[in-house]
């Protein structure tokens, strides 16, 4: 990312922030968790007080990156980006089945978080 890139203002508070930078919406969630609905619940109060967006038609990319310390219990990935997708759901795109590609992978970390990147094809 260049820095011009990196110097774009973030929206929101210490769970859950967000920006918008053209055709593509990068969200970080401070919170690590096996339960599905605190990332839903997250990124809906977010977006309903932070990022108020209109759903868009169309296709989209989807990269999730669960950043992990080595010693956080071990969950499962696609739990993780199926409570992202329904969380960003009816905010961002209209339906997750106009999502075309979806990466997710876990990365080492000091600290926990999710790094999450939506890009309009």
């Amino acid at each position: 990312m260049s820095n011009e890139i990196d110097n774009l203002k973030w929206l929101g508070g210490a769970v859950v922030r967000g920006r918008t930078i053209g055709d593509v919406w990068q969200f970080e969630i401070n919170e690590v968790t096996s339960q599905a609905r605190v990332y839903k619940q997250a990124l809906h109060e977010f977006f309903r007080t932070q990022m108020p967006l209109r759903p868009k038609w169309g296709e989209f990319e989807v990269d999730v990156q669960i950043h992990l310390n080595p010693n956080f219990p071990q969950i499962d990935v696609d739990n993780v980006a199926k409570a992202v997708l329904d969380g960003i759901k009816s905010h961002v795109f209209v339906d997750d089945s106009q999502i075309m590609r979806l990466l997710v992978e876990k990365l080492p970390s000091e600290s926990e978080k999710l790094f999450i990147e939506v890009r309009k094809r």
